[in-house]
């Protein structure tokens, strides 16, 4: 169990998942930069933030921006949409009849990723939630901007202990303030803090590579 003070940030886990050093740059080290993806993805979840925090439809309730936390994980943060479906097995709501089912959604820019990077987010809310209103939670929903389409995600127990495991990782690297070095990939090149983290100097061996091999092969033609 985490003490409150311990707490993370849950939306760290997409980036912890994407780039660890991208991670402790933002959360350990406190630097950030935007660029068009990042903006991209605010105004998404600020789409889906502004209308009225909680409405009903029929036998389903809405809240928006419903703040969510785990003493397990060590994390708090805000899930984009919680649905309460009523249904007859779930859990009283205060101020509504019936019981209800709990289905969280989470609001993502593009399309779907081939990482687990927005699964293990979702399933990390759907832990917290469960925790919070003392329910299971089997299935939540990606929605995605670019295909403007939900894609329903079973949480299993495979992807909740990989949610344990990322969780353990980060509280490891924010008590140790440890900040890989540069690993550089080419996913490096959409990465709004590329600017800071100079993912350049990660490949400087293949560059000195590169030019040993171009500069002999140079004095073996002259030769």
């Amino acid at each position: 169990m985490y003490n409150e003070e311990e707490y993370l940030q849950l939306s760290g886990i997409q980036h912890f998942t994407f780039c660890r050093r991208q991670w402790a740059l933002a959360y350990i080290e406190l630097q950030w930069a935007e660029n068009v993806r990042t903006v991209e993805g605010r105004l998404l979840h600020e789409k889906a933030h502004t209308i009225t925090a909680r409405e009903k439809r029929g036998d389903v309730m809405i809240s928006r921006a419903m703040p969510v936390s785990s003493r397990v994980l060590g994390l708090s943060g805000e899930c984009d949409i919680v649905e309460f479906h009523r249904s007859e097995g779930g859990i009283s709501l205060h101020g509504y009849e019936g019981t209800y089912t709990v289905i969280p959604v989470e609001y993502k820019r593009g399309k779907p990723k081939t990482s687990h990077a927005d699964l293990l987010q979702l399933a990390a809310q759907a832990i917290c939630l469960e925790e919070m209103l003392c329910c299971d939670i089997p299935r939540g929903y990606l929605y995605y901007g670019e295909t403007r389409h939900r894609e329903a995600v079973e949480l299993t127990e495979q992807l909740r202990e990989e949610v344990r495991t990322v969780t353990g990782e980060m509280h490891d690297y924010f008590a140790r303030r440890y900040t890989p070095r540069v690993k550089w990939s080419k996913s490096c090149n959409a990465c709004s803090l590329k600017d800071i983290c100079l993912p350049v100097l990660g490949k400087k061996r293949s560059v000195q590579k590169y030019m040993e091999v171009h500069i002999r092969e140079e004095h073996g033609a002259d030769d």
